[in-house]
């Protein structure tokens, strides 16, 4: 009986910290968000974003950011943007192992958008490198296209993908902003 009482107290314990805990940690998270100080290159990119709040808090999740130039805030979000349309390529793999008849073809076709979306990614971070920055905002802008293909490509029905293809949308939208840096100066 003293087992059962005891562990029932552990329990309620565990139950009453968890309450009080969660929303502080909720608040200090917010808070965190909240406290990003942008700066001046990050202010003006995600300025011409159509989700600012999206745009710093996407450039920030990398330590590199609040010292970058606009060099390294090209690597950060084209890097970033690289990396969604990789692992949205992989999960597209993995759904096609167990698609039904009728999502076979709209995965397919989503495969073959990410494909060239991970390739112009690709081919932006190998301009970036040999600094040829003409083509990085038509290269975005390919990444971002392939994302409303693959969409569309499950219209009339429910897509496992909106969540990816809107993500990488955004990163897109951000890249193709970060690459006026370079023709404009």
């Amino acid at each position: 009986m003293k087992i059962v009482a005891y562990s029932y107290l552990c329990l309620s314990l565990l139950f009453a910290v968890s309450i009080f805990i969660q929303p502080s940690y909720a608040a200090a998270a917010a808070a965190a968000t909240t406290a990003i100080q942008p700066t001046n290159l990050v202010k003006k990119v995600c300025s011409q974003t159509s989700n600012y709040n999206f745009c710093v808090e996407t450039l920030y999740a990398d330590p590199r950011t609040p010292e970058a130039d606009r060099y390294v805030l090209a690597y950060v979000i084209f890097g970033s943007a690289y990396q969604s349309a990789t692992t949205t390529h992989d999960r597209i793999n993995l759904l096609l192992k167990n698609a039904t008849a009728s999502q076979m073809p709209r995965l397919k076709r989503c495969d073959r958008d990410y494909t060239k979306a991970v390739s112009k990614l690709l081919e932006a971070h190998d301009d970036l490198d040999s600094e040829t920055f003409d083509s990085l905002a038509k290269l975005s802008r390919i990444a971002s296209s392939a994302t409303d293909d693959c969409e569309t490509s499950f219209k009339g029905t429910r897509s496992p993908l909106t969540t990816n293809n809107k993500g990488l949308k955004g990163l897109c939208e951000i890249c193709a902003v970060v690459s006026k840096l370079f023709v404009m100066s």
